[in-house]
């Protein structure tokens, strides 16, 4: 008995061993693009040009961010691009969780046809839209403002998606008590479901400011002047110039646009882990 409890045990071992290894290997291979960017933003254009390449920068140099911070008005850009990022968050959490609510809690005609509509649109690329989107928000006049930047995106079909599933989850009980005791729909959700969705909404925070951080296709058509470039569009147009890339300031402007995420990650991973379990998005 005692042999066979230290095979498996010695087994076990052995597997976790390997685990861990593999897991170890995935995690180098994963971090070294993200050294790699952080190390060149300190390295000079000849440096960053040089071959064979080196790892460590020779002659270290803080001209990238100072150009960014100085030369490039980095504070204008990375406004912008704050802005429109937390008011689509913001529009999603309520917009979503709203119609979450509506397709998980409440019954009407057409329910089933709408979240088939929800889910054929979250299956539909953004390309395909791209086109009529910008010739409505022309025809609005919301070309090159924060209204034109924003209201495309204040609800998404994957937000829905999100909050419908967290909310199926809630018991009818719960919310039937609720209605007994004279509550109405909206003192409902807003007293009771909304304070329950809290990793659903962390979750959907997260994924949307990612996305509306990250966008740069809509943001390059739909904000023509300097003033309302967000960071990415700054970052492909003032890293190249008229005969090649400067790569050192490439790679610093990289490291801005990361960084907030990073940190919002940091911050917010115990709900989105938590989220993302609970719904079953994968």
């Amino acid at each position: 008995m005692s042999r066979k409890i230290s095979v498996t045990s010695g087994r076990n071992g052995r597997g976790r061993v390997l685990s861990y290894t593999v897991l170890g290997i995935g995690l180098i291979l994963w971090l070294i693009p993200f050294v790699w960017m952080i190390l060149g933003s300190a390295k000079t254009q000849q440096e960053n040009l040089q071959r064979p390449p080196t790892w460590w920068p020779q002659n270290p140099t803080g001209e990238n961010y100072s150009t960014w911070f100085g030369q490039l008005d980095f504070g204008q850009f990375f406004t912008n691009s704050l802005f429109v990022a937390v008011i689509t968050v913001l529009g999603n959490m309520v917009f979503c969780s709203m119609v979450g609510y509506a397709l998980a809690k409440m019954e009407f005609h057409g329910k089933r046809l709408l979240f088939a509509l929800v889910m054929i649109t979250l299956m539909v690329p953004g390309v395909v839209t791209f086109v009529p989107l910008f010739v409505m928000v022309s025809k609005l006049g919301l070309v090159n403002t924060y209204a034109g930047l924003i209201l495309p995106f204040v609800t998404a079909p994957i937000g829905v998606f999100l909050m419908r599933q967290f909310m199926q989850g809630i018991p009818d009980a719960l919310l039937e008590a609720a209605r007994i005791d004279g509550a109405g729909e909206w003192r409902i959700f807003a007293r009771i479901v909304v304070p329950l969705c809290g990793p659903a909404l962390a979750t959907l925070g997260i994924l949307t400011f990612l996305s509306s951080w990250n966008n740069f296709l809509w943001p390059l058509v739909a904000a023509q002047t300097q003033d309302k470039y967000t960071l990415p569009i700054a970052l492909s147009l003032y890293s190249t110039g008229q005969n090649a890339t400067d790569y050192g300031l490439l790679l610093a402007g990289s490291v801005l646009v990361i960084a907030p995420i990073l940190v919002l990650f940091v911050f917010l991973q115990k709900w989105f882990i938590r989220g993302v379990a609970t719904t079953g998005l994968k």
